[in-house]
């Protein structure tokens, strides 16, 4: 895996021919996909990141599936990632947490950073950041063990708790705030695999805040669920963002209206338009955005 390559910080990328020069002036809302040169519309920064991306780039062997995208992630927000399947939403988020050093193939360009420390720098653990940046995957995929070790595996392997007690009490607040306890809370001894699926998806839930992450990712998390268990998920990331970063990759329109505060349309690997979810929903300012929303494609 390559080194991030660097650039200067609060600057905005700018149209040009392969390459990005950098000013302070904000990207114009009228700018529109041209070939291979484009801007992204709409606001990209958050006030209060606790994610930085500038200028990131994704190869996977010849392919560019992630072209010159820059998007802050901010605190205490929810923020969804939607457009067409292949569009780079997954890929993206990948980026957040490393996942793509485990593809042989890819090659990652550009500047993350996560709470001002370079994700691709030589110091950082890349065990203590996927701790940070936890990820909850599309399919529920519960570790074949017991329920409690489901929940303790993470505090374990990272020294959380001393003893047997502070365990206990790590355990039960990550199914408390997973809104799991009381269905489980006689079953702890019992495989993980034997939950129901959206009981098993909150369960990898609660797995994920057990080591008290900063950024919960989320790659469509509902699409094996339910309409009642997807209700469950839906409320859930609604009480968690009150204490975590949520970036969730959904085809979905409505699931990302009802949990969003701001959403980032992809396409074909480009990040197209960002801004506050109402005004993406009802008076989105490009035009590809539009149509994916009226449901002209995807």
């Amino acid at each position: 895996m390559s080194q991030a390559t660097k650039v200067e910080k609060d600057t905005v990328p700018q149209v040009g021919a392969g390459t990005v020069e950098e000013t302070s002036v904000p990207a114009a809302p009228d700018i529109r996909v041209v070939g291979d040169t484009y801007r992204t519309v709409g606001d990209y920064t958050s006030a209060n990141p606790v994610v930085r991306a500038r200028n990131v780039d994704v190869f996977y062997g010849d392919n560019h599936a992630i072209q010159n995208v820059s998007l802050d992630i901010g605190k205490n927000q929810v923020i969804s990632l939607i457009g067409p399947s292949g569009c780079g939403k997954s890929t993206f988020i990948r980026c957040l947490n490393r996942m793509n050093d485990t593809i042989d193939i890819a090659r990652v360009h550009g500047e993350i950073l996560l709470d001002g420390e370079d994700i691709h720098a030589r110091r950082m653990d890349v065990v203590m950041l996927r701790a940070r940046v936890g990820m909850v995957f599309q399919k529920p995929n519960p570790f074949p063990k017991s329920v409690y070790d489901n929940v303790a595996y993470g505090p374990r392997i990272h020294g959380l708790a001393r003893n047997r007690q502070e365990l206990d009490r790590i355990v039960r607040s990550s199914l408390e705030r997973a809104g799991l306890w009381t269905e489980v809370k006689d079953r702890l001894d019992e495989p993980g695999t034997g939950l129901s699926g959206g009981q098993q998806q909150r369960l990898c839930i609660a797995r994920t805040i057990a080591v008290g992450p900063e950024v919960i990712l989320m790659d469509e998390p509902c699409s094996a669920l339910d309409p009642i268990a997807t209700a469950h998920i839906e409320d859930l990331i609604d009480e968690l963002k009150k204490n975590f970063a949520i970036v969730i990759v959904t085809h979905s329109m409505q699931q990302a209206a009802r949990v969003s505060q701001r959403t980032a349309y992809f396409h074909l690997g480009r990040l197209i338009e960002v801004g506050d979810t109402d005004q993406i929903f009802t008076n989105p300012q490009h035009e590809l955005t539009e149509d994916y929303i009226t449901g002209r494609f995807g």
